[in-house]
């Protein structure tokens, strides 16, 4: 069998003992560690073409019967943390041959690389092979357990009955992929399978294929969100750190800690067409016999803490004489940050009975940067004799910046 390791066999302790070429061939160097002493096992990634993250140690079979076929590859197999990890390499392709199939159940079998070691294991045996464990025969099979110091390549569904003489395997479905991959230390690690593996130290970094990840500790990070990039749609449905940016269908948000909020806060902008009409001499939120509801328009304070605020509405008195005012309640948190003024500074006014149009704006300053606010319409009348008509309202804030 071509399967070579190196540092396994001494050329002087057997004829069979590492080589020269072995030497050359093997993948030696510090691979991606998982511990003080061990390292992760797995594949050399890479193909001939350059097309496929991994050709090596592929498990296939191109005609009916009961006999695979390995692919050259290289690989690491992690022994124990004593024995340390043994870097193999396949140097042709190599046929596998699996039993004949149970007479009543199916059952799935195992191939690994796997090494034994006479100095480190109790079989008397010292070399690196290619082996088919077997599974048990069941209605439901199960893969069997990968033997120590051995590296996973791929399971086989072997059906009830079968052999050469009933057609054997079928090898377009009965593999199942079992290859991950291995890497130097500081590299980035191509993911092939094992996507829910944890990584081996902060700082690592690999390649789910569509994004470069960074390993924090605890979780994978694509690589915008990690150093400071606008992270992809959909991709964080949770900050990571105050300051953060993400792009949510087209609008750009940053993490303020708690919540998204827009990065560039935008103009925020509320009306209602429903007239209605007040007769109360003090500031109130509502009007009598209109179906709308409270003009509301919410927003996040920019920077600055400084916004710009205009109503407007249509409206008429009625008594001569007579006038009625709008402007707006601040609120945070539905608590009342600043009511309404006192006098006609930050209303809109109309007066007497002729129907009017009329819109005022006004500044607002002291905001926190990043709260959310509303500012909700506010009415009064000159008197309660005067039911003073508001139709058409609205209420627009803009960001000052």
């Amino acid at each position: 069998m071509p399967v070579r390791s190196a540092w396994l066999v001494n050329r002087t302790d057997a004829e069979t003992g590492q080589s020269r070429t072995d030497t050359r061939l093997a993948p030696l160097g510090t691979m991606t560690p998982t511990s003080g002493l061990a390292s992760r096992g797995g594949i050399v990634p890479g193909s001939p073409d350059g097309k496929s993250l991994m050709s090596g140690l592929y498990v296939f079979g191109t005609t009916a019967g009961m006999t695979a076929t390995i692919a050259p590859g290289r690989a690491v197999v992690q022994g124990s943390e004593a024995a340390g990890a043994y870097p193999v390499v396949l140097t042709d392709y190599t046929a596998l041959t699996f039993a004949d199939g149970d007479a009543n159940n199916p059952r799935t079998d195992l191939v690994v690389l796997r090494v034994y070691d006479a100095q480190f294991d109790n079989t008397g045996r010292t070399e690196a092979v290619l082996e088919i464990v077997q599974g048990a025969p069941e209605a439901t099979p199960r893969a069997p357990q990968t033997p120590p110091a051995s590296l996973p390549l791929a399971t086989v569904l072997v059906p009830a009955g079968a052999s050469v003489g009933t057609g054997g395997v079928n090898w377009t479905s009965a593999v199942t992929e079992l290859r991950t991959t291995t890497v130097a230390v500081g590299g980035i690690l191509p993911l092939y399978g094992g996507a829910a593996e944890q990584g081996a130290y902060p700082g690592q970094y690999r390649d789910s294929g569509s994004q470069l990840q960074r390993w924090d500790g605890t979780r994978w990070l694509g690589y915008p969100s990690q150093l400071g990039g606008i992270a992809p749609a959909g991709q964080l449905a949770t900050g990571t750190y105050t300051g953060q940016y993400r792009d949510n269908a087209g609008r750009l948000e940053r993490w303020n800690g708690t919540a998204w909020t827009l990065a560039a806060p935008s103009p925020s902008f509320s009306f209602n067409n429903d007239g209605g009409y007040c007769k109360a001499t003090a500031w109130t939120e509502s009007l009598t016999d209109t179906n709308g509801p409270t003009v509301t328009t919410t927003f996040t304070a920019p920077p600055s803490g400084k916004i710009l605020v205009t109503v407007g509405y249509q409206g008429r008195s009625s008594v001569d004489g007579g006038w009625g005012r709008m402007t707006i309640n601040l609120r945070k948190d539905g608590a009342l940050i600043l009511g309404a003024p006192t006098d006609e500074t930050r209303c809109a006014t109309t007066a007497g009975r002729d129907m009017q149009s009329v819109s005022t704006t006004f500044q607002i300053t002291g905001l926190v940067a990043g709260a959310t606010y509303a500012a909700v319409s506010a009415y009064c009348a000159s008197a309660t004799t005067n039911s003073h008509w508001f139709d058409n309202r609205f209420v627009r804030v803009d960001p000052v910046f």
